[in-house]
Order: C-alpha cells, then sequence, then structure tokens
C-alpha cells in the first residue's frame, strides 16, 4: 500500500511538471505570434501616474499582468512612431505625472515627434480638481491642442515647497537630535534640530523653487504663444472655469471623451486605430537595435545602499545596490562591442561607501576606454552626484535636482524618551565607544569628535573627487558644494553638469564620444539583462545562483528576502523608527531629502 502511494504521489507530481511547462510553452508559442501594426494607427497613453524609470530586474510586474510601461518605452515608441509611416498622430491623457525633470523629459519627445510633422493631443477631464495642476498642464502645454471636457478647469496654480520643522516636538517627547551636517545646506537634518527656516536653508529653497517656477513659466508661455507676464497672470488667477481658460488660450476646446476621439480620426482617417505606446513598441521593435556596435545602458536608480540592489519583486520599488551597479558598469566595459556607457542615475543618494563602489567602476570604464556618460533624471543629487562626477560627460535636465555635495551623520538620542514610558535601558559593553551610536546616550566630548572628524573626512574626499572629476578647482567647487542642491539649470550655470537635455541627448554624446557617426546605426544594450519572468520564478524558488561574484545570476536580488524598512522614509517626517532611535542609520549619509513639492 505504501509503495502504491508513493508511486501515485510521482505520477501525479511528473503531470504537475509536464503541464507547468505546456503552459509555458504555449505562453512563448502566444508570445511568438503577436499582432502586426495596423496600417493607420493613432498613439495612445494614459498618464494617470508617474512612469517608472525602469522596472527591477527582479520584479514579476508583467509576469502575471500588464507590464508597466517606462520612461525609456515611451521615448523609444515615440522615435519609432516619428519614423513609421503607419503612425498618424499621438493622443495623451494626461493625469499625474511625475517630477519636473520627468515632465520635461516627455515633454522634449513629445516635441521632437511633432518635428516630424504629425500632430500630438493632450486631453484632460480636467487640470486638477480640488488640487494644483502646474505640472500636468506644463506637459500638456507641449502638444499641438489640448482639450479638457466642459466641466473641467486649469488649476494652474504655481508651485510650493513645504519642509516640515518638528524640534519642539522632539524637545517635548524627549529626543535629542545629536547630527552633524556638513556644510550650512546640508539642511535635510534641519526637520529635526530648527523650528523653522535658517537663513541659508530658506536662501536655497527660494533659490530652487525660483528656478524651477521660472522654467514653468517660460515653457508655457513658449508653447501657448503667450508672454511669461501673461502666463503669471493666469497663474495668479487661477483656477481657471473652462470657459475662462478657453478664453486665456490655455485650451484649445471643451469637449468630453467621446467627441476627442470622433476629433482624432481625423489624423488618420475613418479605418485608423488607437494604440497604446508600449503595445507599438511589442509589435513594432524598438529603434536602435541594429548595427554591431552596442552602447551599453545602466541604470541606478533609487537610495544608494551597499550590497546588492534591491526591491520589491511585486511593487518594483528598489534602491541603488553599489554592488549591483559596479557589477552592471564592470560588464559592459568589458563586452569588446560596447563602444560607450550610458549611465541612467535616479537618486538621491545615500551610502557613502557604497556610491564610492560604483564612482570607481564609472572610473575603470574611462581607463578601459569605455567614454560614459551620465544622463540624470529627477534625482542625482548627494550620492547621486557622487557616482556622477567621475564621467566623461554629465546631463542634466533644467529641472533635474543635483548637486547637495555634502554629508550629515549622528544619532537620535532616545534616553528622555524612555524615560518618560517608565522604561530603563541597562548596558554591558566592552570597548571604550562601543555604545558610540547607541540611542540611549549621548555622545560624549571624544565621541562627538570623531563624529566630526568622519564627516570631515567625507566631505573632504567627496569635493577633492568632485573637483577632479569636473575639472575645476577646489576652491571654486567649494564654494557651490556645501550641501547645496540646485536644478539642472543653474549647475549648468556652476559648471556641475555639462549639457541641458534627457536621454537622447545622452545618447548623442555617447556617440561623439564613441567616434560614431550621428547616422550610424547602434544597438543600445540595457546591462544587466533583463531577466525573463520564468528566470525570476526560478530565484524565488531558490535557484538561478552563479558561480562566482562575476556571474550576473549571483548578483540578482534575492527575491523572497527584500530589504523592507521599519517605517518608510517620508518626506513630511523622517522614520520614525530612526527618531526614536529604533533603527541604525549609515553614520555618514550622502542623502538629500527634499520637501514635499506641490505643483
Amino acid at each position: 500500500m505504501k509503495r502504491f502511494i508513493v508511486g501515485a504521489l510521482a505520477v501525479i507530481g511528473a503531470l504537475s511538471v509536464l503541464v507547468f511547462f505546456g503552459f509555458m510553452l504555449l505562453v512563448v508559442a502566444a508570445a511568438s505570434s503577436k499582432p502586426s501594426v495596423p496600417g493607420a494607427v493613432v498613439l495612445e497613453l494614459d498618464l494617470d501616474k508617474p512612469l517608472p524609470e525602469v522596472v527591477a530586474e527582479d520584479s514579476l510586474a508583467g509576469a502575471f499582468g500588464q507590464k508597466e510601461t517606462t520612461i525609456r518605452d515611451v521615448l523609444d515608441a515615440l522615435e519609432k512612431g516619428a519614423k513609421d509611416e503607419r503612425v498618424k498622430g499621438l493622443l495623451v491623457h494626461v493625469g499625474q505625472p511625475g517630477g519636473l525633470a520627468e515632465v520635461q523629459e516627455l515633454r522634449d519627445a513629445v516635441k521632437a515627434f511633432r518635428a516630424s510633422g504629425k500632430k500630438a493631443i493632450a486631453y484632460a477631464d480636467t487640470f486638477g480638481e480640488g488640487g494644483g495642476a502646474t505640472g500636468a498642464y506644463y506637459l500638456a502645454a507641449a502638444f499641438d491642442e489640448v482639450y479638457i471636457q466642459p466641466s473641467g478647469d486649469v488649476n494652474l496654480t504655481g508651485v510650493a515647497m513645504e519642509t516640515p520643522f518638528a524640534k519642539e516636538t522632539f524637545a517635548k517627547v524627549g529626543v535629542q537630535p545629536r547630527i552633524g551636517q556638513r556644510y550650512e545646506y546640508k539642511n535635510a537634518v534641519n526637520t529635526y534640530t530648527e523650528q523653522t527656516f535658517t537663513p541659508p536653508h530658506r536662501e536655497a529653497m527660494e533659490k530652487l523653487l525660483g528656478s524651477l517656477f521660472g522654467q514653468i513659466v517660460r515653457g508655457i508661455a513658449e508653447d501657448r504663444k503667450l508672454s511669461e507676464d501673461e502666463v503669471k497672470a493666469l497663474i495668479d488667477r487661477a483656477p481657471l472655469l473652462g470657459q475662462a481658460a478657453l478664453e486665456a488660450k490655455l485650451v484649445d476646446g471643451l469637449i468630453y471623451r467621446d467627441e476627442l476621439l470622433e476629433k482624432v480620426k481625423q489624423l488618420g482617417g475613418t479605418d485608423s486605430k488607437l494604440l497604446f505606446v508600449d503595445k507599438y513598441l511589442e509589435r513594432a521593435g524598438r529603434p536602435n537595435t541594429g548595427g554591431d556596435s552596442k552602447i551599453a545602458l545602466v541604470y541606478g536608480v533609487g537610495g544608494v545602499s551597499r550590497g546588492k540592489s534591491d526591491s520589491n519583486p511585486l511593487s518594483g520599488d528598489q534602491t541603488m545596490g553599489g554592488d549591483s551597479v559596479a557589477l552592471a558598469l564592470r560588464k559592459a566595459s568589458e563586452d569588446p562591442k560596447v563602444k560607450a556607457i550610458v549611465f541612467r542615475v535616479d537618486s538621491p543618494g545615500g551610502s557613502y561607501v557604497a556610491s564610492d563602489t560604483v564612482r570607481r567602476e564609472v572610473q575603470r570604464a574611462r581607463e578601459k576606454g569605455k567614454p560614459v556618460i551620465v544622463s540624470m533624471a529627477t534625482y542625482a543629487a548627494s550620492g547621486g552626484y557622487f557616482v556622477s562626477m567621475d564621467a566623461d560627460k554629465i546631463v542634466a535636465q533644467p529641472g533635474t535636482i543635483t548637486g547637495s555635495i555634502g554629508v550629515f551623520g549622528g544619532k537620535m538620542v532616545t534616553a528622555d524618551f524612555w524615560s518618560k514610558l517608565g522604561v530603563n535601558w541597562e548596558t554591558i559593553a566592552l570597548g571604550k565607544d562601543a555604545t558610540m551610536y547607541s540611542s540611549d546616550a549621548d555622545f560624549t566630548p571624544e565621541q562627538w569628535a570623531k563624529n566630526e572628524a568622519a564627516l570631515d573626512r567625507v566631505y573632504a574626499d567627496f569635493t577633492q573627487r568632485a573637483a577632479k572629476g569636473r575639472n575645476m578647482p577646489l576652491e571654486q567647487l567649494q564654494s557651490l558644494a556645501k550641501g547645496r542642491v540646485w536644478t539642472g539649470e543653474d549647475a549648468k550655470a556652476n559648471k556641475l553638469v555639462d549639457e541641458v537635455g534627457g536621454f537622447p541627448k545622452a545618447l548623442e554624446l555617447a556617440r561623439e564620444a564613441a567616434k560614431l557617426s550621428k547616422d550610424a546605426e547602434v544597438h543600445v544594450q540595457v546591462f544587466p539583462r533583463k531577466k525573463q519572468p520564468a528566470e525570476v520564478l526560478a530565484e524565488m524558488l531558490g535557484g538561478g545562483a552563479g558561480d562566482n561574484s562575476e556571474d550576473e545570476a549571483s548578483a540578482s536580488v534575492r527575491a523572497l528576502a527584500p530589504w523592507t524598512p521599519v517605517v518608510e522614509q517620508t518626506q513630511a517626517l523622517y522614520r520614525l523608527g530612526v527618531r526614536l532611535g529604533l533603527i541604525r542609520t549609515e553614520s555618514q549619509a550622502l542623502r538629500a531629502p527634499l520637501p514635499d513639492t506641490r505643483w
């Protein structure tokens, strides 16, 4: 009987395996028989939420549902569509775009598409209902025509930054921030140590906000053929009801979606079809996939951390692991067909050591004769700037947040907090400084001196390397450092970046650096190679380890063990666990958290 049961289980197991592989074969067969692009199409995009820079390589997003559309997907689809005779136009529903740099990247792509002679139409039911929609409208203004439905508004209300200050709150609950900073503009810690803006903090934020606001006003004025003063006056009048927005020339018509679709048919004829940009890209293929010469594309997205890149395999949230990104750069530089590397950075920073791990591989790639062009996205500040500064060229959007060349580190002292709760911590330690970073006691004078010396060392290293990387006198670099953040526009004026633009500009510079002609066919290849869903599943089940540390498989994220913070960082308040001393943080942090921006 026992033998029979074992045999039956073995048969069931074998059948299960056969069914699974049969299912996988059906999936592959279905993928190989994908439909073609109709003879006349209008590309469609729904921007109901910000687009991700990249989907984490270990993410299952798309394996069992709709694949997320990335910024690069949209850029490639519009580049391909501009040259495709089957593509007659573009229709975009503008909802909630991301940060200013992301909006500018999309604006550039739309304008390049329009330059091919094809029309682009933006539509929204309303630009803001009970809230500002300046960013959404700024994106829409780049299109040939902008429409809202008759009940819609245009809440072009401007830009604001909100920064919480909680010094008195910490004092009331018995928490004492003991954090050093280099220097007065490294204002991330001011939320904990101040009750209002310090003069340098206010100066930096006003300059930052002024630059962002100026970019938006200039862009809308140019796009809608208004003067900058007219745009500013409209911002002060907003929110504008539908008819008022039409009279102010902010929109081209008040129509419902069904009426809009009838209008869109005129672009490609009555037989034209709407086709989402991601579906078009799947069927038509990406541009820049031919030729023997490769340009590597390496992503550095998320807070910088030591070790492997990390992500939530379902949501796609991720960190920039120093070891993983360094490996991708190393693999790209070792590929003989790779002629240049585009390093796409979107990070507010993080670990000093991990940032230096990545910076070193940028340096080594250049030493091997592989030019490195950094393309900055929404953020490339603090550690995000550290990993970028040794590149041959740095490209940033005007609205990119960059710089923040500085450091902070220390701890939150929570002894009084626990005392108020009736909790008494007793410590037994060996080593004079074993409890140096314990939250239960303040630094001794000697320990504080050591903390300050460590910050001095990191700051000196950061500024010296930045000055060398940017080919700038140290004194000049130091005047731009002190932890201060800049927009890409101001960073260009201060020579912290080389060019203003997006990914296409970085690709152009990579061609030039590789001494390839402007029209030469190149193959843009992402390093590391994107894993297929089956590979991700194999890793989740415990397989997929490489033979050594140079294997891509062994450097992949362990999908079932994502690092999850006890309390996620928010822009309104620092992680509660850190403030209460429950979570240990890096003592030397190259990070530039920013206030909440409303636009």
